[in-house]
């Protein structure tokens, strides 16, 4: 019996692999199906959301996700060998506006993501446009690889 609720609590304090810490509460904007931008230069243009990973929703709702979450995605537009395959991604921008702890309203341009591997590591390696400040602080290699933070 101990043994059980030793392993649900380490369970529990699992993070997944390069990120950090725990998610403020943001306005999800992006659902299940959405085209999204690919901000790096891994080959790919246009994502489309597959999955929210972690995600516990409810029933009939569909699953969506914001700004610092991981996500699958299929490639829809790019390079040949990139095309019609799932990758694992992350989101960095978002259009729906969402409210920062200090109550400021973030809103920007488009939905964008980045391509990361199973170990938290990127792609690519540069990222075009701004990167959110919630998806630099919870993944560390985003914020090393982006120039603008906002």
């Amino acid at each position: 019996m101990k043994e059980r609720l030793a392993a649900k609590a380490k369970a529990r304090g699992l993070v997944a692999k390069g990120m950090i810490g725990q998610k403020p509460r943001i306005s999800r904007g992006l659902p299940v199906g959405s085209l999204i931008n690919c901000a790096d230069n891994s080959g790919a243009k246009v994502l489309r959301l597959v999955q929210v990973i972690g995600y516990k929703g409810r029933l009939r709702r569909a699953p969506a996700a914001s700004v610092g979450d991981a996500v699958s995605v299929s490639v829809r537009k790019g390079t040949s060998d990139m095309r019609k395959k799932i990758f694992r991604a992350v989101l960095i921008r978002q259009k729906k506006p969402y409210r920062r702890s200090e109550g400021a309203w973030i809103q920007f341009e488009d939905n964008a993501a980045v391509i990361i591997s199973s170990e938290g590591e990127m792609r690519g390696s540069e990222i075009r446009g701004p990167v959110a400040r919630e998806a630099a602080e919870r993944w560390p290699r985003i914020a090393s690889a982006s120039s603008i933070i906002i």
